[in-house]
């Protein structure tokens, strides 16, 4: 079997940073610094979970 990839979307975003608005994720996933998508699709944009867990633990120690 080959190697799972977990994404996660801008919900799952939400939920990880403590439940802060759409708006909010909007914001945070445009700023610089923040990682790149992998993929935008027609349901919106998609990370490597394990980037964002990085970048969750970097800035947002505190909602981990």
């Amino acid at each position: 079997m080959g190697m799972v990839v977990m994404l996660v979307g801008t919900h799952e975003i939400r939920v990880r940073l403590g439940g802060i608005s759409r708006q909010r994720v909007d914001q945070i996933t445009r700023k610089p610094g923040f990682p790149k998508p992998l993929a935008e699709l027609a349901q919106g944009r998609v990370w490597l979970a394990d980037d964002v867990a990085a970048w969750q633990k970097t800035h947002r120690p505190e909602s981990d």
